[in-house]
């Protein structure tokens, strides 16, 4: 595993990624044994730095942004997630057990978890065995997955994680909290959310705060499409509680006598992206069945139809389901990415842009009230717009794809403190197509840089 040389220093890596200074990393020693303490947080939108009621839709095409892959870090294995904190450090989650820190100089290990269940990595490098034969390396879908970090990080020095654990009676996902300034970080877990359903597929496994600083977890199905319909189960929704794992308050109140109160919406398949609108609306992508991938606007008790309905037909049988804004004629597998609103890339700002896995690209999405305001498609073969009568219409959406095969498998994208675009690649995990990855360098982490 390596950190390519850059010329950028640690502070300097920091500054440029918008660090609120490097005093706080100083004080660490200080900040160790003391007693733990809840951190007030405010739950309110219009403090959100992103915060932007007002905000309005490009009608250019992102496809003329020219943009190329930086290699930060290599030999990576398997990431999963990435997450900034304030200071500028970067949090990156392997699924083969680690919490890696980042800041751009050194990669250290935080933690390695011993409840997480044995996952593996294929050897980089390319794989003389077809891809159908390492489908399921050790651990499935499942393992270290999700993380964010505490919004008043580094004074509150918590990481919160979404991954798989093994227990006596199988295994279950579950969000810990650990204390990264601890002598031992790995010992500090707190259980903020346990008993979220888990299989060797459909996991879920995002998490971040949002904007009025409670945590939403995205999880799947975990294989079995019906507990998605089942309010009293944790699978297949997306969950929103505060820092220590009670309901949110607002939560909806859903039908069902045993509903779970952290429950925000249900029926999803396999979400794999939360993510806000500049208003604070959420949106998350989701797996589908061998195509119909979907992006949902999520409204408070939404049920979004899984396994009941996922093509066009089966929406317009049943109004109670609510539609998507993108669903797919073909598998793209949406993986996790985010609304986009920094200047590093101007022609990709105020879109969606997010991993694809079996597409091997990025996505950028462009929502409009209109579909007149929508920027063309162009060239089809890099373009569809989404603007059908039974899709959501709140807004219209048209898809553009860019560095196909350039990377891989992409995981996920993050938007940096720098306004720059930070993705990691899953080219170990057994899944890449053809015979280009994984690469020998795989798995990498990257920003994402515009080229003019």
């Amino acid at each position: 595993m390596g950190v390519i040389p850059s010329g950028r220093t640690r502070r300097q890596f920091l500054a440029a990624v918008g660090a609120v200074g490097l005093a706080g990393c100083g004080k660490l020693a200080e900040r160790r044994g003391r007693p733990e303490k809840e951190y007030e947080l405010n739950h309110t939108a219009d403090e959100w730095s992103r915060y932007d009621p007002e905000w309005t839709s490009p009608s250019d095409s992102p496809l003329s942004a020219s943009v190329q892959p930086e290699v930060l870090v290599e030999n990576l294995e398997i990431p999963w997630d990435l997450a900034f904190a304030r200071t500028g450090e970067l949090f990156v989650t392997e699924r083969t057990g680690r919490i890696r820190r980042f800041d751009g100089e050194r990669l250290e290990t935080v933690a390695a978890p011993d409840a997480v269940i044995d996952a593996e990595a294929m050897a980089p490098g390319p794989d003389d065995e077809p891809f159908w034969e390492t489908w399921f390396v050790e651990g499935g879908e499942g393992g270290m997955l999700g993380i964010a970090v505490h919004p008043k990080y580094p004074e509150a020095p918590y990481v919160f994680v979404y991954f798989t654990a093994k227990t006596d009676g199988g295994k279950v996902n579950r969000v810990v909290r650990y204390d990264v300034d601890a002598d031992d970080p790995a010992s500090t877990g707190r259980v903020v959310v346990d008993d979220i359903p888990a299989d060797n597929v459909h996991n879920g496994g995002r998490i971040a705060f949002g904007p009025e600083n409670y945590l939403w977890i995205t999880t799947g199905d975990a294989g079995e499409g019906p507990l998605a319909q089942d309010t009293s189960s944790l699978a297949g929704s997306v969950l929103r509680v505060n820092a220590v794992g009670d309901p949110a308050p607002g939560n909806p109140d859903l039908p069902g006598d045993d509903a779970d109160p952290r429950v925000y919406t249900y029926g999803h398949r396999n979400p794999q992206c939360i993510t806000w609108l500049p208003d604070a609306t959420p949106v998350v992508t989701e797996h589908g069945p061998d195509g119909n991938d979907e992006v949902n606007r999520l409204v408070p008790g939404g049920n979004y139809g899984w396994p009941e309905a996922r093509k066009a037909d089966e929406y317009e049988d049943d109004p109670a389901y609510r539609r998507p804004l993108v669903n797919t004629p073909e598998s793209w597998a949406p993986s996790g990415g985010v609304f986009y609103t920094g200047d590093a890339i101007p022609a990709w700002r105020d879109r969606l842009v997010f991993g694809s896995l079996v597409a091997q690209r990025i996505n950028v999405v462009t929502l409009a009230d209109d579909a007149g305001d929508l920027p063309p498609v162009g060239d089809t073969a890099r373009g569809m717009a989404f603007a059908e009568d039974w899709h959501d219409d709140a807004y219209a959406a048209t898809a553009h794809w860019t560095l196909a095969d350039v990377l891989g498998r992409v995981r996920h994208v993050e938007q940096g403190p720098d306004g720059h675009l930070y993705a990691v690649t899953s080219n170990r995990d057994g899944r890449p197509k053809g015979d280009t990855f994984p690469r020998a360098r795989d798995d990498v982490l990257v920003r994402l840089t515009p080229t003019a």
